[in-house]
């Protein structure tokens, strides 16, 4: 509210992009971007809500997509209410520079910035808390947190049929965290996940265990101590999916592989992945069947999964856009 404050004192037309939009519900980011847009016109004035648009926008694992899909996206929905795109002569972001993970609001070539200063109000892991903890005086630690039109969304949503589940991951999730509070040093997981393709197929499992239970995901897991992250892949693949395809010829299959690192791409806290990509090519969809982890495993067809992008698992749909090129790519700038 500071900020959108701010941006509407300086110019007439204020544009917010909601960022991770069309992830899938998590304790992290409970609402859809639908509903956050919600929410932030319920917090302003009839007089203000006329000045706002409102932009969702996915997170991309390539910056330079996601800066110009960005600007895309700003400027069709400017283009949409008759107004002029966005230029550097009258374009301003303001934003607050909190940590290295905001350090994109200076990477706008041509786009100024008016840094904020931090606002006096609740971090977004004490309204979670209160949300998901349910302390006893919960409702009165949310109405001093939140703007009127917040709060009363939240309540109402906190009755409806997503909250258990969720707050169930949240509890998960901070035991998760109290069990490595006590190592002496910042813990960094390591992970690996495949994107198996075969004869315009692409192998999904259904996650059988939280967090992300019934989530769709790639085959994966973490990676054992005395194995090297391609070896790793393999066995997971096997235990979960149990494959049909002897290891020789899946390694003669692998046509690509990514490191996934951005900080706060899991909610299990900072975990790189390592994703490699199989291609089958053209022969019959092999045999599989779901093991360990996996609640379900299927050879979805890949025109599909634009369809389920709001369900997969942390970052797994940008994994598998970046291997298949699933979403259009936006025009980048010289």
């Amino acid at each position: 509210m500071a900020l959108l404050k701010k941006a509407l004192e300086t110019a007439p037309q204020v544009a917010v992009a909601i960022g991770s939009a069309f992830q899938a519900r998590s304790p992290k980011n409970p609402f859809s971007w639908e509903e956050r847009a919600g929410m932030i016109r319920a917090a302003l004035s009839d007089t203000d809500r006329a000045r706002v648009v409102l932009v969702p926008v996915r997170d991309h694992v390539d910056d330079a997509r996601w800066f110009a899909e960005v600007r895309e996206r700003i400027d069709a929905a400017l283009v949409a209410l008759g107004q002029a795109p966005s230029s550097a002569a009258s374009t301003v972001i303001v934003g607050h520079v909190k940590d290295p993970t905001r350090e994109y609001l200076l990477h706008f070539d041509g786009w100024a910035l008016q840094a904020s200063a931090r606002a006096p109000a609740a971090e977004a892991a004490a309204v979670r808390d209160a949300v998901f903890g349910m302390p006893p005086d919960a409702p009165g630690m949310l109405a001093g947190m939140l703007p009127k039109g917040t709060f009363d969304f939240v309540r109402s949503w906190m009755a409806g049929p997503r909250f258990d589940a969720l707050a169930q991951e949240w509890a998960l999730l901070k035991q998760h965290d109290a069990d490595w509070s006590v190592a002496p040093y910042p813990v960094v997981l390591v992970t690996v996940d495949c994107v198996v393709k075969c004869r315009g197929r692409v192998l999904v499992i259904r996650r059988g265990r939280a967090p992300g239970k019934g989530l769709a995901a790639m085959p994966g897991g973490f990676l054992e101590l005395r194995e090297t992250t391609l070896q790793s892949v393999l066995r997971e693949l096997e235990e979960e999916t149990h494959l049909d395809v002897p290891a020789t010829d899946l390694l003669a299959c692998l046509s690509g592989a990514e490191v996934f690192d951005r900080p706060d791409r899991s909610q299990r806290g900072r975990t790189i992945t390592h994703g490699f990509f199989f291609d089958l090519g053209d022969r019959d969809p092999p045999q599989v069947r779901a093991d360990d982890d996996a609640q379900s495993v299927e050879w979805m067809p890949i025109e599909a999964l634009c369809a389920f992008e709001e369900e997969f698992l942390d970052d797994h749909f940008q994994m598998l856009d970046h291997f298949l090129g699933l979403l259009p790519r936006p025009v980048l700038g010289d």
